[in-house]
C-alpha cells in the first residue's frame, strides 16, 4: 500500500506543501526562501514547522528533542510526535487551508513514517494508522524530500554552529536508515518528489519553484524558462 492510498484532493481548499528530509538536509532554509516567494508573488500563505507550530506542539518539541537525558521507549516518543501533529493539524494546516491558503510545513507525517516507523522499528502500517487518527485523514498535496548523505547533513550543521538534537545523537547509521526510508516513501507516492539537496542554497530553491509551477500553474504560474 503507497502512501497516498486513500488521498483525497479538495480543490476548493488551499494547498499543503511539505519539505521532508534527513538531518542538514536544508529543510528549514528552504521553507523560509518559499515564503518568501509566495510573499511576492502575492500568494495567501502560513508557515508552520514540526514537531512545534502550537503552543502544546512546541513545549512538546521541547520535551521530545531537547531533553536528551531522558530514556524515551520508542512508543512515547510516537505518540508525543502524533500528539503535537493532531494540534497542529487543527489548529494550524486546517484553518489555512480553509481560508484558501497554501501551508507550508517543515515536516509532516513521511517524518513520523521514516523516524519512528521505519527507524526505530515500529513497524510501518501501525504508524500510518495512528498517524491517520493524529491527522484526521488529512495528507498533503505535495511533498519535496530534500536528499543529502547523512553525513553531509552531519557536517553542515556542526559547521553551522547546531548543537545536535537527541534524536540527532543516534548516530550515521540511523541517519542511513532514515535516508533510505524517506526514499521508499517516496518512490511509492505520486505527490512525492526527491530532490538531491548538495548544491547551492538557490539553486534548491528554484528546482522547488519548477516543481511547485509544473505540478500547480494555476496557483504558482507556469514553469520558468
Amino acid at each position: 500500500m503507497s502512501v497516498s492510498a486513500g488521498r483525497k484532493t479538495d480543490r476548493t481548499r488551499g494547498l499543503f506543501i511539505v519539505l521532508e528530509g534527513g538531518e542538514g538536509s536544508g529543510k528549514t532554509t528552504q521553507a523560509a526562501l518559499l515564503t518568501e516567494w509566495l510573499n511576492g508573488l502575492g500568494v495567501p500563505h502560513r508557515l508552520g514547522r514540526e514537531p512545534g507550530g502550537t503552543p502544546v506542539g512546541e513545549a512538546i518539541r521541547e520535551l521530545l528533542l531537547d531533553k536528551g537525558e531522558l530514556e524515551m521507549p520508542a512508543r512515547t516518543e510516537l505518540f508525543l510526535m502524533l500528539a503535537a501533529r493532531a494540534a497542529f493539524v487543527d489548529d494550524v494546516v486546517r484553518p489555512a487551508l480553509d481560508e484558501g491558503r497554501v501551508m507550508v510545513a517543515d515536516r509532516f507525517e513521511y517524518s513520523t513514517f521514516v523516524y519512528q516507523g521505519i527507524g526505530r522499528g515500529l513497524g510501518l502500517e501501525r504508524t500510518r494508522e495512528l498517524n491517520a487518527f493524529a491527522t484526521d485523514g488529512l495528507q498533503p498535496d505535495l511533498v519535496v524530500v530534500l536528499d543529502v548523505p547523512p553525513g553531509e547533513g552531519v557536517r553542515r550543521q556542526r559547521e553551522g554552529g547546531k548543537v545536535a538534537d537527541r534524536i540527532e545523537e543516534e548516530g550515521e547509521a540511523f541517519m542511513a536508515r532514515i535516508r533510505e526510508g524517506y526514499r521508499k516513501l517516496a518512490a511509492g507516492d505520486p505527490v512525492a518528489h526527491v530532490v538531491p539537496a548538495r548544491g547551492e542554497t538557490m539553486e534548491l530553491h528554484l528546482v522547488i519553484r519548477q516543481i511547485l509551477r509544473r505540478r500547480f500553474p494555476e496557483t504558482f504560474g507556469p514553469p520558468e524558462g
